[in-house]
């Protein structure tokens, strides 16, 4: 592959087609994939693709790619031709052109690590979690760097490499025709220092008492009460109901309740979101993101402000903006949309304790299960994994299959206090059309929503 011909080519060919701006991402990604159920080897794959994706501007994208690099010329002339037949009258934000090359280390890589041990470490896993009243256990490993080379017309080029490593299992526990499930992930843009450093026995008597003791577990009360939420249910909360809301995107197809409120009061003083992917080695985290901007910290609301929204080179330029390096891709066969990283509430300075005692008659809840939202309109529902009853600054009664909901812009505004425990840790995927890694968390957060049961 030479990609200096490539490059000429590039350049070659938009003269040819006299297109505005164009940008090429050649992309190699290597995975492995484990997955075990009740001792039975599910799936086990290890891959290698290699991809071009290229997209032309012309006052509207082309878009075209290529899983053979022998058809990377001809995936950008397509990419030109159709950018020339669409048309339209967008802007984009150039800037500057960037050349550097990054490439996240690991501690220990994990494609040194021998597939047989791998093996070994699901299996102990599986082996662990089997137990008196666990009808089913699961455990999923997966490992996979990114590579990609992007460049444009504007004279970018940038080399990056990202290894990310994760691992979930969880277990359900059946008695009496009822069952609950509870689970637990680790990862990160780390290598299997990651792996190696999780207590396989502390965490899968965790779960797997979790998942037996919700079987004995209330249904919760239903009405609206103070809540407590924990860091992961904090870090799902305001990724679905905040963090979606504030991509350029939405803002400029007129779908977030935050449209024309940039420099407005929309939470409480003490409350300051951010969406950070420069963080070190969390899943989200990346360099540049794949529009060749380098990504950096971004304050969604800041001192109950809302300070900034998440933006691309298109939404950038619609609102007279500069990117901010949140224009991400699933794969070179992608285009890349306006997405999240790692969003987090920033830490207050309450302790937990003191939170408690602020609580005469309401709920502890703790993790997410799962739920929607509604940004046009401002509206949530979440399912929490668990929680607790709270009388009088005292934890009480175990509740289970709990949601809660209400408009997101009530809940900003009645938050009573914000912890000082800041934990982000709770890696998965976002899908909006396409997935792409991302981590959320925050500290235990004292708010007020409506509670009632999952159906």
């Amino acid at each position: 592959m030479d990609i200096d011909a490539l490059i000429k080519k590039a350049e070659e060919l938009a003269r040819k087609h006299d297109v505005e701006y164009y940008e090429v991402r050649i992309v190699k990604v290597s995975a492995t994939s484990l997955e075990m159920q009740n001792s039975r080897l599910e799936e086990l794959s290890s891959n290698i693709e290699l991809g071009v994706g290229v997209r032309v501007f012309n006052g509207a994208w082309g878009f075209s790619s290529a899983n053979d690099m022998r058809r990377a010329e001809l995936a950008i002339e397509t990419a030109m031709k159709i950018a020339k037949v669409m048309r339209g009258n967008s802007r984009i934000y150039l800037g500057d052109p960037v050349k550097d090359k990054v490439f996240i280390e690991c501690k220990e890589d994990f494609e040194e690590v021998g597939i047989d041990e791998k093996i070994d470490v699901v299996k102990e896993i599986d082996n662990l979690l089997a137990d008196k009243g666990i009808s089913n256990r699961k455990v999923s490993y997966g490992d996979g760097k990114k590579w990609q080379f992007y460049f444009n017309s504007l004279g970018s080029e940038i080399e990056t490499l990202i290894p990310r490593v994760k691992l979930i299992f969880s277990a359900t526990a059946k008695a009496n025709g009822d069952m609950q499930s509870y689970w637990k992930i680790f990862g990160g843009t780390r290598g299997w220092e990651v792996i190696k450093k999780i207590d396989f026995d502390y965490w899968t008597n965790f779960v797997k008492n979790k998942a037996k003791n919700l079987l004995k577990a209330q249904l919760p009360p239903s009405g609206e009460f103070e809540i407590i939420m924990d860091p992961e249910l904090t870090g799902v909360f305001i990724h679905e109901a905040l963090g979606h809301a504030s991509e350029g995107d939405a803002i400029k197809n007129g779908e977030s309740i935050l449209e024309g409120k940039l420099g407005k009061k929309i939470g409480v003083e003490e409350l300051t979101v951010v969406d950070d992917p420069t963080l070190e080695g969390k899943f989200g985290s990346y360099v540049y993101d794949d529009e060749g901007i380098k990504a950096r910290r971004v304050e969604i609301i800041k001192n109950g402000v809302l300070n900034e929204y998440l933006l691309d080179r298109e939404t950038a330029a619609y609102l007279n903006l500069e990117p901010n390096g949140h224009g991400r891709a699933q794969n070179y066969n992608y285009q890349p949309l306006v997405r999240m990283s790692n969003t987090y509430i920033e830490p207050g300075d309450w302790s937990f304790e003191e939170m408690l005692n602020e609580v005469k008659h309401g709920l502890y809840l703790i993790g997410d299960k799962g739920g929607e939202v509604d940004i046009v309109n401002g509206t949530f529902m979440f399912g929490a994994k668990e929680g607790y009853l709270i009388e009088n600054g005292e934890i009480k009664g175990h509740i289970r299959d709990v949601a809660l909901s209400g408009k997101i812009l009530d809940i900003l505004r009645n938050i009573r206090a914000i912890g000082k425990d800041l934990k982000i840790d709770f890696p998965g995927y976002c899908g909006k059309g396409q997935w792409v890694p991302i981590d959320d968390g925050g500290p235990h957060v004292l708010t007020k929503a409506l509670v009632g049961g999952l159906v």
